[in-house]
């Protein structure tokens, strides 16, 4: 590699890290739903289902995201989506109903955070073949510290501007950053003729998804997702309604979760360069299931609560991390952001899942049952999963068709 394209590389790294920290800010939505609430005079669960909704979105634009970046490059689709990230804060600060709010905050905002995230990840790790777990780490990592980062500003922002201006600070802020990240960037080369014939694992999404192994991972993405992102947006309820926890201890579980998700993301992503990627999604989710079955089996006391969901936001945190190079193993490296993009909507999907099964069935027992055997079947899966055979790389079938020949040539030499 020349010192060129190792700068432009690293230079890439860290517009992808700042990006991130940017599109990872939309997790401190939760700040704002009882204000919302107030100021449109609509209960908090309707202002709530806001985040559902930009979850889905986020999911939706990064299965589209590939297309986007083939045409028009990583740079310009990332400047486009911090421009549009930026126009939905603002939007929403003016938003005087429901569905102006839905459409805002859940569409605009959450399509604009899909584009920017899948593709800028998968764009990163690309460049970085060698250190996949590392590159993933990092990138996911700032996405989730700008959660945590963004929490603060967004309270001080709230205690001292008010409602509306903090969204259209908040979005001047995340656009800023989003166009300085765009601007470091590159697209990552191809992967070399020698290096997909040596592998001969380069799936387009039409290929991979006729291959029982694409769908398995999906099902393992979405069993992951939903038991994460259930449990993450209901913990401090289940604190109080299932262990009976004072409304500020049962608080407590958002930083604990925050930590708990961070650390997930650093440790199995980095875990995941130096043994196989499937065995820490094995790993990860043998720890999910202790937190589950803790929530669904033992009597819980404060302690135990913390450690029950620590598990599944540690989990959740390294499987997220961990899967954009796990897809690229299985199926190469070229069409990351196209492959990964379609199994990601199993983010979107998990997200409004277990929102609807408690809603039909009563409450969070109904969820965390649905979760455990999920997550069972996904680790049968994970333990029993193998590669893909490789595609029979076009020099090879060429030197099939040419044996004949040649033994014809001997044949008649002789």
């Amino acid at each position: 590699m020349t010192k060129e394209m190792n700068r432009t590389r690293y230079l890439t790294l860290v517009g992808t890290i700042i990006t991130q920290f940017a599109l990872g800010s939309v997790y401190t939505w939760s700040l704002f739903n009882a204000q919302l609430a107030a100021k449109l005079d609509e209960p908090v669960s309707q202002v709530a289902f806001v985040f559902g909704l930009l979850s889905l979105s986020l999911a939706v634009a990064s299965s589209m995201a590939g297309k986007l970046q083939e045409r028009f490059g990583v740079r310009n689709v990332t400047l486009g989506a911090g421009l549009l990230l930026g126009l939905g804060f603002l939007l929403t600060a003016q938003a005087s109903n429901l569905m102006m709010l839905y459409l805002c905050a859940g569409i605009l905002v959450g399509f604009a955070d899909g584009t920017g995230y899948l593709m800028t990840l998968s764009n990163c790790v690309k460049w970085f073949p060698e250190r996949k777990g590392l590159i993933s780490a990092l990138a996911i990592g700032a996405y989730g510290l700008g959660s945590l980062g963004f929490k603060y500003i967004n309270v001080l922002l709230l205690e001292n501007t008010g409602l509306e201006t903090t969204f259209q600070l908040w979005g001047l802020i995340a656009m800023a950053l989003v166009l300085c990240g765009g601007m470091l960037m590159k697209d990552a080369p191809a992967q070399s003729a020698a290096s997909q014939l040596a592998e001969s694992r380069d799936f387009t999404l039409a290929e991979a998804m006729r291959k029982p192994q694409y769908w398995m991972l999906a099902l393992m993405f979405l069993s992951a997702c939903m038991s994460g992102l259930y449990v993450i947006g209901v913990a401090k309820d289940i604190g109080e309604k299932m262990v009976d926890l004072p409304v500020l201890v049962a608080a407590n579980a958002v930083a604990v979760i925050a930590m708990a998700n961070l650390s997930g993301r650093l440790v199995l992503g980095i875990l995941s360069d130096k043994i196989p990627r499937i065995r820490v999604i094995s790993l990860a989710q043998i720890i999910t299931l202790v937190g589950m079955v803790l929530l669904l089996f033992i009597p819980l006391n404060a302690n135990l609560f913390f450690v029950a969901v620590a598990c599944v936001a540690f989990s959740f945190g390294g499987t997220i991390t961990v899967y954009p190079s796990l897809v690229s193993d299985f199926f190469g490296l070229n069409n990351l952001t196209k492959n990964y993009g379609v199994i990601y909507l199993g983010f979107g999907v998990g997200s409004i899942i277990g929102s609807i099964v408690a809603s039909l069935f009563g409450g969070f027992i109904a969820t965390f049952n649905v979760i455990l055997v999920l997550l069972v079947v996904a680790l049968v899966m994970s333990l029993t999963i193998r590669m893909p055979e490789p595609k029979t790389p076009v020099s090879a079938k060429k030197a099939t068709k040419s044996t004949p020949r040649l033994v014809n040539m001997t044949a008649e030499s002789a």
